[in-house]
């Protein structure tokens, strides 16, 4: 008796269990359809604006860039210049000087005068090939014209003559030399000039404390003018200059 009542219990669990399963899939399915309708078709159905695209995405849709203008057409070429034709002058004939007859005819004709020659047959104590105007007993053809004088200075000896010293100015013996007993001789080349002063003085031997003592005493000498060929030149000579202490 209990074991049937045990089995009736359990074959009546399991009736009401396929009884709620059956009821629950077809529930299951219309829910599922409902929600799936819901997320398709609202959607659908609102009017909401699109957000801007961010910058990235305006990028693709910007206008490509116009196009470079076209160069500029070159310029024209500049116009050449004309060329003028050049006129070659016309070579000018000169005529032939025309010799007209005077129209008188004079009855006279004077006779030309020669050059006057001098005395016909010459003066007395002249020589042959003498020359008209020139001195009895002279040179036949005149004296030869005197060479010109020398522009640089030359050198006192042979023919040229030493002058004679007209100024003397004695040195000034100086004070440091008197004091270190320094004396002896300065010999100097000097050059004078045709008026016979001296204008330029180099030392050929001399004393370092003395040398300029003499330098200014000579620049102050005087001499008479060299003469060649009766012409003042400028000379060269040496001079010496004497220091000696008392």
């Amino acid at each position: 008796m209990q074991q049937r009542l045990f089995e009736d219990l359990i074959e009546s669990d399991v009736v009401a269990h396929k009884t709620k399963q059956s009821y629950t899939l077809p529930v299951s399915l219309a829910i599922h359809a409902i929600v799936l309708l819901f997320v398709i078709v609202v959607p659908l159905l609102t009017s909401e604006e699109l957000p801007e695209p961010t910058s990235a995405v305006r990028a693709f849709f910007v206008e490509p860039a116009a196009p470079p203008p076209p160069p500029p057409p070159p310029p024209p070429p500049a116009p050449k210049a004309p060329v003028t034709p050049k006129v070659q002058p016309k070579p000018i004939i000169q005529e032939p000087p025309k010799f007209t007859a005077p129209l008188e005819v004079p009855e006279q004709v004077k006779p030309e005068e020669g050059i006057n020659l001098g005395v016909e047959g010459g003066v007395s104590g002249g020589v042959e090939g003498g020359v008209p105007g020139g001195v009895v007993g002279g040179v036949v053809g005149g004296l030869p014209d005197a060479p010109p004088p020398p522009t640089q200075a030359v050198r006192v000896g042979g023919q040229i003559k030493e002058p004679k010293k007209l100024k003397n100015v004695p040195p000034v013996y100086p004070d440091i030399a008197k004091q270190a007993r320094v004396q002896g001789v300065v010999i100097l080349e000097c050059t004078i000039s045709p008026q016979g002063k001296v204008t330029d003085v180099k030392v050929l031997r001399g004393i370092p404390l003395l040398d300029q003592a003499a330098i200014d005493a000579v620049k102050q000498w005087v001499y008479t003018p060299t003469l060649l060929n009766g012409v003042p030149v400028p000379v060269i000579m040496t001079v010496t200059v004497n220091f000696k202490l008392s």
